[in-house]
């Protein structure tokens, strides 16, 4: 990581225009988030792509940076990690399409929109529906879920098990892939 003179200076510069400065913040963070982003892609061509398309969104997005909010790495850590669980799911919604037309079969009883999904979410208890939200609806982790709950990491396990045990007893047949889908395609 750059010292804190120069990184600001790196930043101020990337913010005025400077296409060399990318280059900069690029060399002091690329393998921090190449880290992240491998983890999330486990593949090793999908992440290089990810982490160039990051590096672009950061160069793109750069005057929305506030230094009072937090520190680059947070921002940038957030745009890299959106950005790899954007590519992965896109990735396994591209290699399932052939896949999924058997879930079509009139014996699967979906949901049969949006709506219907949140209004069987709206018959669980407060937290339950938070934690599905949280996980299937924003793409947290459970570990940055149970943080925005403010509630212990096997507390917020048991919500998500529990909402979906009722929600499987509410639509036996498709709501875990019904969420799956949604997860799938990024709704909400």
């Amino acid at each position: 990581m750059p010292s804190p003179e120069i990184h600001i200076a790196l930043i101020k510069r990337l913010q005025q225009g400077d296409k060399s400065a990318l280059l900069g913040l690029y060399d002091a963070y690329s393998k921090a988030l190449y880290g992240i982003v491998i983890r999330i892609c486990e593949r090793e061509d999908l992440a290089q792509d990810v982490l160039q398309e990051s590096f672009l969104k950061i160069w793109q997005k750069i005057d929305s940076y506030d230094a009072d909010k937090g520190r680059f790495y947070t921002w940038a850590y957030r745009i890299a990690k959106n950005t790899a669980l954007n590519a992965v799911r896109k990735s396994a919604s591209l290699i399932q399409t052939d896949d999924l037309s058997v879930y079509t079969d009139k014996t699967v009883d979906l949901p049969t929109d949006y709506s219907e999904l949140n209004g069987m979410l709206k018959k669980l208890e407060p937290h339950h529906q938070r934690a599905i939200e949280l996980v299937y609806f924003k793409g947290l982790t459970h570990r940055e879920a149970h943080e925005e709950m403010d509630v212990p990491l096997g507390t917020f396990k048991s919500y998500v098990r529990q909402a979906l045990s009722q929600l499987r007893k509410a639509y036996p047949k498709g709501v875990l892939l019904w969420l799956w889908l949604v997860e799938m395609i990024g709704h909400g």
